[in-house]
């Protein structure tokens, strides 16, 4: 067998460090969800996949993930067993925004529209927000079996 070397046909030279996908990224063009496979067959997700097209199987806030992929590199993908899931990270689609997509019937032509950057928080006379902030995603419910949040008071 042949020693690897780092010169010649085929030769892979790399630069010392390490690349950050997706770096440039506002917060706002990030999403955190859940994701579970409720069907009886693995079910693979590419890296550039529209969120909202995967198969049906998955189960996950599809109208959150409206415009986003996942935040993996180019080229790979994510994996779900039947009956697991898994947190994971998406990134907003760029370029044209236009996602024909592999579903049939779609009446916008797949046209995702700009992205949406949250409306500026102001002060008020109290020194707080007005209104609400809004979360970077969806939350989930915590666990069936986690314990109540501690609201302060002893039990009487």
């Amino acid at each position: 067998m042949a020693a690897h070397t780092s010169t010649g046909p085929g030769a892979v030279r790399v630069a010392p460090g390490s690349i950050e996908i997706n770096a440039d990224r506002a917060p706002h063009e990030r999403l955190s969800l859940v994701v579970l496979n409720t069907g009886d067959r693995p079910v693979q997700i590419g890296s550039h996949l529209h969120l909202p097209d995967a198969n049906s199987a998955l189960e996950f806030d599809r109208k959150a993930a409206h415009g986003f992929r996942l935040d993996v590199a180019s080229g790979t993908s994510q994996r779900f067993e039947p009956g697991a899931s898994r947190r994971v990270d998406a990134v907003t689609i760029r370029g044209a925004r236009r996602v024909p997509g592999i579903q049939r019937g779609k009446s916008d032509d797949g046209a995702l529209g700009p992205v949406a950057a949250p409306a500026p928080v102001e002060p008020s006379d109290a020194g707080g927000p007005v209104g609400e902030e809004q979360p970077a995603g969806p939350t989930e419910p915590p666990p069936a079996d986690a314990p109540a949040p501690d609201d302060g008071q002893e039990d009487r």
